[in-house]
């Protein structure tokens, strides 16, 4: 891992303000990310998990400047971008690309393939003339798994699969040092999910590139990611290696998700948590620990005074006043610790 991280996130917010009428001005605003932090390595891949609604996506679309953050840092390669206008930030967007949760709807129908990724080339000065640019199309066929004669052909002739396989091939056109993937394989067959998983592994190897995966699937998140960072309604409630999560969650949040991905081996016993009641509105989200309302072990004070995220071993964080009470008086270090998902 490089000494300076590819991406850092600091404390990011974004609020979108509700309005009650036209002359009534904001009367509230949505709570989607409230305060969150994290980093991204060269060649790392880290995993965004939540339910929906979380604001994992939102997340990935404030750090691609889709639209202005409310407060917070974001940092590209060493430089603050958060602040940048559009015209300083035209050539930084060449080092971060997304792939898009739905392969039908991210591709223009009217253009072909190799106009597609043509695109990227010609907007980053990457390649001139039509040969160079087809060239360059068909050698990102060949990384991508598609047949090079495909860079002829439109996006209504390829599968969800195939779609999804242009939409990475786009994102290689412009070079970058990291890819967000949004939700990128939850609108795929579950044997197509695979091939696209490993192939993301295997261009992550050969090109060192840096992977933010925004998912719900733990058991896709688990086969292809370095660190985990779960959240819930706008915050991060614990972050940790992929190990640690996994063998050891330390938010009773994090150990209800485990509870409910299917384990393979029969023989293995996973108790079901089930949370009560809904999550809440982020746009009165509750006082204190914003997961009070639905968890299993809550007490008095995390109906009053919000948990911040502390150290549970190196590199592992979580956010939960149960870490204050004795050893032996903690359900989440005295219940056992969940199987793994790929047991």
């Amino acid at each position: 891992m490089s000494a300076e991280p590819i991406l850092q996130v600091n404390d990011l917010k974004k609020h979108y303000p509700i309005r009650g009428g036209f002359f009534s001005g904001v009367t509230a605003n949505v709570y989607a990310v409230d305060g969150i932090s994290f980093h991204i390595d060269k060649g790392e891949t880290l995993s965004l998990v939540g339910e929906s609604g979380c604001g994992k996506s939102t997340v990935g679309k404030a750090i691609l400047r889709l639209f202005p953050i409310t407060a917070g840092q974001v940092v590209l390669g060493g430089q603050r971008i958060d602040q940048l206008s559009a015209g300083k930030l035209r050539p930084l967007r060449q080092r971060v690309q997304v792939v898009f949760q739905d392969p039908y709807s991210s591709l223009n129908p009217r253009m072909r393939v190799r106009d597609i990724l043509a695109e990227p080339m010609t907007n980053f000065g990457l390649a001139t003339g039509k040969d160079a640019i087809t060239e360059r199309a068909m050698k990102l066929m060949d990384k991508v798994g598609l047949p090079r004669d495909a860079v002829h052909r439109w996006p209504h002739e390829f599968s969800g699969g195939q779609r999804q396989r242009i939409g990475i091939a786009r994102a290689l056109a412009a070079e970058p040092e990291i890819i967000i993937c949004d939700e990128a394989v939850s609108a795929l067959d579950v044997s197509v999910k695979a091939q696209i998983v490993n192939l993301l592994g295997d261009l992550q190897k050969e090109l060192g590139l840096a992977l933010l995966f925004i998912s719900h699937d733990l058991a896709i998140v688990e086969h292809m990611t370095h660190r985990v960072a779960v959240m819930y309604l706008g915050k991060i409630v614990e972050m940790g290696t992929k190990q640690q999560i996994f063998a050891a969650p330390r938010h009773p949040y994090t150990k209800a998700l485990l509870s409910a991905v299917p384990v393979p081996d029969p023989k293995v016993k996973r108790e079901r948590i089930l949370l009560k009641g809904d999550v809440p509105s982020p746009i009165n989200p509750p006082k204190g620990c914003r997961f009070n309302t639905r968890c299993p072990y809550v007490f008095d004070r995390c109906r009053i005074e919000e948990p911040p995220l502390r150290a549970m071993a190196e590199g592992h964080v979580a956010a939960c006043h149960l870490h204050d009470l004795p050893a032996a008086d903690n359900p989440l270090l005295t219940q056992g610790e969940p199987a793994p998902v790929h047991a």
